[in-house]
């Protein structure tokens, strides 16, 4: 059983990572929570959602993790339960943000006293999604360092390595937002919560500071979404451009080559009097025909600027 637990005389957090079934009963024994919600721990929904009852709070949220192997962005689930005097959460182990503020509290005699001794557990939940935001950021800053560095190499000619990378950025920007979609939802339905142990006046404002941050990674993501969208038009572009350019150069050597094939196939008739073929000099007055032709073709396309 992976039940962590901190009890002040005040408040008590239980910290649960990896929820099996037997943490699942020992919640069940000490909590009255509802089944539903203590079923939702054990079940990976990917899906944000809030319980309000009448003695607690359960709300779930989604944060993403990179996985360097597959160079992917994938969703953590964090779940919490809040009453009066206790705070459980519970995780999928995706996130170490959780268990690394709980070892803080546990180890550390001033974080302990900061966060243990106010009568609300609002306080500490605070603290704890206030920490999760931040681990967001640098995710959001290397996706950001991903796209100025397709900004700088679009030019570059490196098209087959830029598509992939381009659908690789665009795919955890689109996994990115999937995830945090729901936040800013789920905030607003916490700071409207009509449980009155829940949020006392003084932590509206802590509140609306993580609803403010919240808006501003969504807004950092839809920025980021435009501007990879961009790079990849400007890519694709230039990708539909070099094609034209490839495809234009093959249709002029196409229209010269025909002329001079012509001129070869006449010359190189089987019939008994053929002009020129019979004349000592007659390979190269052919061969100066099919140059001089081609050289009035390639005069004519660059007069008309199509080389």
């Amino acid at each position: 059983m992976k039940i962590n637990k901190i009890k002040t005389k005040r408040l008590t957090w239980i910290h649960i990572n990896h929820p099996d079934k037997e943490s699942m009963e020992y919640l069940r024994e000490n909590y009255d929570f509802h089944p539903l919600d203590l079923e939702d721990c054990l079940t990976k929904i990917q899906r944000p959602q809030i319980s309000e009852y009448a003695h607690y709070l359960f709300f779930i949220l989604t944060f993403p993790v990179y996985n360097r192997q597959t160079k992917e962005i994938e969703s953590s689930e964090v779940d919490f339960f809040i009453g009066s005097k206790y705070l459980v959460t519970v995780s999928d182990g995706g996130v170490d943000v959780v268990d690394r503020f709980f070892n803080e509290i546990k180890t550390d005699e001033y974080t302990r006293e900061k966060f243990t001794l106010s009568p609300f557990a609002t306080d500490l939940l605070y603290e704890i999604l206030h920490r999760l935001q931040n681990y967001t950021f640098p995710m959001l800053d290397h996706v950001s360092h991903d796209i100025e560095s397709i900004e700088k190499r679009i030019f570059s000619g490196e098209h087959r390595e830029l598509v992939r990378e381009i659908l690789y950025i665009k795919r955890n920007i689109v996994d990115f937002r999937r995830i945090m979609q729901a936040h800013k939802n789920i905030v607003k339905k916490l700071m409207s919560t009509h449980n009155n142990f829940f949020m006392h006046d003084k932590m509206n404002i802590y509140f609306s500071n993580i609803l403010d941050r919240t808006k501003d990674i969504w807004d950092i993501l839809e920025t980021q979404k435009e501007n990879i969208n961009a790079f990849q038009e400007t890519h694709e572009s230039l990708i539909s451009f070099r094609l034209n350019d490839i495809m234009k150069t093959l249709t002029i050597i196409s229209v010269i080559i025909i002329p001079a094939n012509l001129i070869a196939s006449l010359f190189g008739m089987n019939t008994i009097i053929t002009p020129i073929v019979q004349d000592e000099r007659g390979f190269y007055e052919i061969l100066s025909i099919i140059l001089i032709t081609i050289l009035g073709f390639l005069f004519y396309f660059r007069s008309k600027k199509w080389l």
